[in-house]
């Protein structure tokens, strides 16, 4: 049997848990991403031939999969999002990014460097990595489909806002704005051959100011012009039908790629595009159209990932883990991110609930996987420590997100259960006042 037939078979499998497996597993403390890397160390340790990819000899090809897998998932987050955007209604979004971020990349270098005694770029890498709550694996706990929470949102929007928001505006953001970090590992590991303190001026004015900025404003600008020739086309044949949604990876790839030419994030500029999108007709039923047609293309590339992920696991990615390592993966799982969201909190409206979930739900799965394939991917001489840590990095990252996938997808469904009843309950509560007050 050759890879290629086995790679059918492989695809067939994926299909088969995005069309079927969501159901299966509702209510159920097992996940479509648990089920992916079962499936890889399965078929890559019985099956002679079965197809892997090393992410370290092949770090561009792993670059550019999860890439794509991660800026669908942006717009895909962005699509979800029923407020509209206030820098008030906002609130959680801004502390998760502003606080619970920069602390949980602080505090992962801070262990890496004294714990794991890596080289401090290589221990800024690590954090950058681990920081971003990812946006491919988060589809448990974040907003439903477009117009499924407008009601909800409308009786909440004074309020702190919610989980699922919380989560998925957090999702769709820090992915972008990890994008620093990373490159402040670079700098950081080729400033040791660079005298003087220039590197941070031009890090700070060029990869956090220039790129950012261009992120946005390239997001917004791209989003709106796509807005506008989405809702202004009416479908006229059978063949638009057939390709509702399809605007959504227009929209994704175009925004993307012009940022990207321009030097800017491209990850902020896609969800800055998807939330324009979002906002324009804000009712309108062909929002639901965009945000299912990108909905099954991340789920069949999130397939290939993560079954890639499995064949890599059983091939031996995790086999220069230590013990060391492996407490420092696990800490940052249960600790560092938990107390580093609950610190974000401090002062909020949130309930103590609300704000255990969303400080708890810190995932991290493929956008984990790209920064670090990036950043292996872009070093020169001057950074030879990332190279030479890159199997131990990949084994401590491929670990986290395992533990992850593992530990998040049992907890979501039951957490998540509880919170909605709870708010569901609030709703009512809120109904009942405004029957009331008319």
């Amino acid at each position: 049997m050759s890879e290629y037939e086995i790679a059918l078979i492989i695809v067939a499998f994926g299909l088969l848990g995005a069309t079927i497996l969501p159901s299966l597993l509702s209510e159920k403390p097992l996940t479509l991403p648990m089920f992916y890397v079962g499936l890889g160390v399965v078929l890559f340790t019985i099956v002679p031939g079965a197809p892997t990819l090393d992410p370290i000899q092949h770090s561009v090809i792993t670059e550019h999969l999860t890439e794509i897998v991660v800026i669908i998932a942006l717009m895909g987050a962005g699509l979800k999002i029923d407020r509209p955007f206030d820098w008030s209604a906002w609130a959680a979004a801004w502390r998760l990014l502003g606080i619970t971020m920069p602390l949980t990349i602080a505090i992962v270098a801070l262990l890496g460097w004294m714990l794991l005694g890596l080289h401090p770029a290589t221990a800024i890498l690590l954090g950058a990595v681990l920081a971003p709550t990812d946006p491919v694996l988060a589809s448990d706990v974040e907003a439903g489909a477009p117009l499924t929470e407008i009601e909800e949102e409308q009786a909440l929007i004074h309020q702190w806002g919610t989980v699922r928001f919380s989560l998925t505006s957090e999702a769709g953001l820090n992915d972008g704005l990890a994008f620093p970090f990373t490159y402040l590992a670079i700098a950081a590991a080729a400033a040791d051959n660079v005298a003087g303190w220039m590197w941070i001026i031009d890090w700070m004015a060029v990869d956090v100011l220039y790129r950012v900025g261009v992120g946005l404003v390239l997001g917004y600008g791209v989003g709106q012009l796509m807005a506008r020739l989405i809702f202004s086309t009416p479908s006229l044949s059978h063949q638009s039908d057939i390709m509702a949604g399809a605007e959504a990876i227009v929209t994704t790839l175009l925004t993307y790629g012009i940022t990207e030419l321009l030097g800017g994030y491209g990850f902020i500029a896609v969800f800055v595009a998807a939330l324009g999108l979002r906002r324009y007709e804000w009712e309108h039923e062909y929002h639901r159209e965009l945000h299912d047609f990108a909905a099954v293309v991340e789920r069949l590339l999130m397939a290939t990932v993560l079954v890639l992920f499995g064949a890599a696991i059983a091939g031996g990615l995790l086999a220069p883990l230590t013990w060391t390592d492996a407490l420092v993966g696990l800490v940052t799982v249960i600790l560092v991110r938990p107390l580093a969201g609950l610190l974000g909190f401090v002062g909020s409206e949130a309930p103590w609930s609300d704000r255990a979930a969303v400080s708890f739900f810190g995932i991290r799965g493929i956008g984990s996987f790209y920064y670090l394939s990036f950043a292996l991917a872009h070093v020169s001489f001057a950074e030879l420590e990332l190279v030479i840590a890159a199997e131990r990095l990949w084994a401590i990252v491929g670990f986290v997100v395992l533990t992850s996938i593992l530990l998040h997808g049992m907890m979501a469904s039951p957490i998540m259960s509880s919170l909605d009843k709870r708010r569901d309950r609030v709703l009512e509560s809120h109904e009942a006042t405004s029957s009331a007050n008319n």
